[in-house]
């Protein structure tokens, strides 16, 4: 079997490599030779503990309540930003590049001098309906990356959370089991990869773009079956969230086309109340370091 490229292990968090949760790491990727294939917000748990008294606060602050259904515009709510505890409302992104540029087949940073950077998260995402509202309420683009247990039980929550996000792109491939995929043989490697890819379209109409091996963990087996599943691009991170606060890949701060990790899996695994409070953290580490949040979709 061909060695497994995986991220650095000095950086994963506690627990990272065991077979249930994604690698931590924000080493930069260790890219293949050429032969390889091409203070959290009071008011977020005010609301969700006082129901309807937190719509009610929400129109006071200007915004309105549509309950979990899409806006119908590309502006946030007007005052949602002060609700879910941010200083001002995010920047809007650019336009999207007219020509995407190009870039390696796995990919853990854009190539791109637009002040950007991109938010995935895995599969706890749906645990909580304020994490929904979030999304919706700040009009804020994310790429969820998913394996079939996470959609299985009641994926109704994900058409919700594609609506907020910004449409069919926003769910993409995470393997059918959240499995270690260089232990697998090649053929093994392309049914995880092929048969999420089948039933995510099955689903959602759309089938993803994108796919992000678990653990980060992947060789040269894994990419050829990404490549033969369809996937424009393996995609890891170079930023993610370790003690609910980000760390990066290079230097103490963001950089232009940044991927960030915001929910990694694994023991501690952020979801529910947890995943929303530190999304609203690290939005504000994004405003505090001048960056737009962009569909990740848009560039890639």
């Amino acid at each position: 079997m061909r060695r497994a490229h995986r991220l650095p292990a000095g950086l994963l968090a506690a627990g990272a490599l065991a077979l249930t949760g994604c690698a931590q790491s924000v080493e930069p990727v260790e890219r293949l030779g050429g032969k390889a294939v091409r203070s959290v917000a009071p008011k977020v748990r005010e609301a969700r503990e006082t129901g309807a008294a937190g719509a009610e606060a929400l129109r006071a602050h200007g915004g309105q309540q549509h309950g979990g259904q899409p806006h119908g515009g590309p502006a946030p709510r007007p005052g949602a930003y002060a609700w879910w505890g941010l200083r001002e409302p995010l920047r809007p992104a650019p336009a999207p590049p007219v020509r995407k540029p190009d870039r390696p087949f796995v990919v853990d940073r854009v190539p791109t001098r637009d002040k950007v950077v991109f938010l995935t998260f895995g599969d706890g995402v749906a645990e909580d309906s304020a994490f929904v509202r979030l999304v919706d309420e700040l009009d804020l683009p994310v790429s969820v990356f998913l394996t079939d247990s996470a959609t299985s039980p009641g994926h109704g929550r994900f058409d919700r959370l594609r609506r907020a996000g910004g449409g069919p792109g926003t769910v993409q491939n995470h393997g059918v089991g959240h499995v270690y995929l260089p232990g697998l043989p090649y053929a093994g490697q392309r049914a995880q990869i092929c048969g999420q890819r089948d039933r995510l379209e099955a689903r959602f109409g759309t089938g993803p773009r994108f796919f992000r091996p678990p653990h980060g963990a992947y060789n040269n087996q894994t990419l050829r079956a990404a490549g033969d599943c369809g996937a424009d691009a393996v995609v890891l991170w170079g930023a993610s969230v370790r003690g609910g606060d980000l760390r990066y890949a290079r230097g103490g701060r963001l950089r232009p086309g940044d991927i960030v990790l915001a929910n990694p899996r694994g023991p501690g695994e952020l979801k529910g109340p947890a995943l929303t409070e530190t999304t609203v953290r690290v939005l504000r580490r994004i405003q505090e370091q001048g960056f737009a949040v962009a569909r990740l979709e848009d560039y890639l």
